[in-house]
């Protein structure tokens, strides 16, 4: 029996320690392609380079590995593969790990999650996952449980593509206290517009400001991280607003 196939790609870059932690768990059990952007994209959203053209180098990862770097990004990583890139078409495609969760309304931003969802409009499964810490943290435990939870998504026949959003917390391995299903949760940002004066005296612009929060609502997953429980969000694409229907039906739109 053939082993399956997984493209793995993410937005923090080709060298990334979280992508490399993913390389070192399924190496043993898939066949593996590393494509991913040669420098960082997060917060990219779901960019698809159409003004330019796209390059692939060929690069090592830290144990020498080959992977394939692009100064696309994260989604054009894995719309080059399924266009034939690759020799083989990938089974699953596992986005990150990135270092900062990726929860709520992130997801409209995150360019880990478009890699995922550029995946699933290709008809291929996908996985993103990321770690709730934005200082670096050991990654061996959320690369651990995507390994059981990739293992699930292949040996399940799917009619449809299934797109998960997994979010870890930045635990230890013993101090994380289980999984949970969850939804999406509301998030809060903090952004601010910084202004500042270039040395010729012209204005430019930084958005900044404090990490974005988030409300620990129960059966969400800010709520699920909050309570150091691993988050599992099935993710669709369909962006209806299926209570609005009637409401806009209601309305008077001759034209």
């Amino acid at each position: 029996m053939s082993r399956p196939f997984v493209l793995l790609t993410n937005d923090d870059g080709v060298q990334a320690a979280g992508l490399y932690a993913l390389v070192s768990v399924l190496r043993e059990s898939c066949d593996l392609a590393v494509v991913a952007p040669e420098h960082n994209w997060s917060a990219s959203g779901h960019a698809k380079t159409m003004h330019k053209p796209l390059r692939v180098t060929e690069v090592r990862l830290a144990d020498g590995s080959s992977a394939l770097a692009t100064n696309g990004s994260p989604s054009d990583c894995v719309a080059m593969c399924l266009l034939g890139l690759l020799d083989r078409r990938p089974d699953l495609v596992i986005s990150g790990i990135n270092l900062g969760a990726n929860v709520g309304h992130d997801l409209t931003y995150s360019g880990t999650v478009s890699a995922a969802m550029e995946a699933i409009i290709g008809g291929v499964s996908a996985i993103a996952i990321s770690v709730d810490s934005y200082t670096p943290v050991p990654f061996e435990p959320a690369a651990e449980f995507c390994r059981e939870l990739a293992r699930h998504v292949l040996q399940i026949p799917l009619e449809e593509p299934l797109l998960l959003n997994v979010n870890v917390p930045a635990l230890p391995r013993n101090a994380i206290r289980g999984v949970q299903i969850t939804r999406l949760g509301r998030r809060i940002y903090r952004d601010k517009l910084i202004r500042r004066t270039d040395p010729r005296g012209r204005s430019y612009y930084w958005i900044g400001g404090d990490p974005p929060q988030g409300i620990p609502e129960e059966g969400t997953d800010i709520g699920a991280l909050h309570r150091g429980l691993i988050s599992v969000t099935p993710v669709a694409l369909d962006l209806t607003d299926e209570a609005r229907l009637s409401l806009l039906r209601s309305w008077d739109l001759g034209f």
